[in-house]
């Protein structure tokens, strides 16, 4: 195989188009799952939203909590089943 022919697969490379709710916090444009997670935490840490007592736990502000199907917190486990809810 030529060197640079290879493609970037499926997985966590291949691009994802965020939800309407998602791209408050992504931007709209698709990029990778990995991407999506990433920014996910720019913004949890950004507003202060872990749980200081528990930080596994992700406290949802008004932006948050239509990705988190409307709860208030969330596990950070549970947040990665959410995203994938707003992921096409």
């Amino acid at each position: 195989m030529a060197q640079g022919t290879r493609k970037a697969g499926g997985g966590l490379a291949r691009p994802v188009q965020p939800s309407p709710e998602l791209a408050k916090i992504t931007g709209s444009d698709p990029l990778p799952r990995s991407q999506v997670v990433s920014k996910m935490w720019d913004y949890i840490r950004k507003n202060n939203l872990q749980n200081p007592q528990n930080k596994r736990e992700i406290v949802a502000d008004d932006t948050l909590k239509p990705v988190f199907g409307g709860k208030d917190r969330v596990s950070m486990f549970e947040m990665n089943k959410h995203l994938s809810n707003h992921l096409k």
